[in-house]
């Protein structure tokens, strides 16, 4: 189990990067317009530093929804691969079951 507090900077972190999504969105297309003016360039580059780092989507980090580790994420099921073998052997995972040939 990761610790509590990991967690929840990665929750707030998720909350933020949800909060300023759209005014991100906004300055990113200012900047990638070939059009736009050289004030307009430097003014969206400066309201976009002043926003929060950790509004940012790459500062958010993948983990295990039921222990919260950080490696060994699968994306597709949102578990880590420690987790994912323990329910699927289980058989808490449907569709999921150990191959063999």
């Amino acid at each position: 189990m990761a610790k509590k507090s990991k967690i929840q900077h990665n929750l707030k972190r998720i909350r933020l990067i949800e909060k300023y999504a759209e005014k991100r969105k906004e300055l990113k297309a200012i900047l990638a317009d070939p059009e736009t003016s050289d004030e307009d360039f430097y003014k969206a580059q400066r309201k976009l530093t002043k926003l929060p780092r950790n509004s940012s989507r790459i500062r958010a980090r993948n983990r295990c929804s039921v222990t919260g580790r950080p490696r060994g994420y699968i994306r597709k099921f949102g578990l880590s691969r420690l987790t994912f073998r323990e329910l699927a052997n289980e058989g808490k995972i449907p569709g999921v079951t150990k191959s063999s040939w």
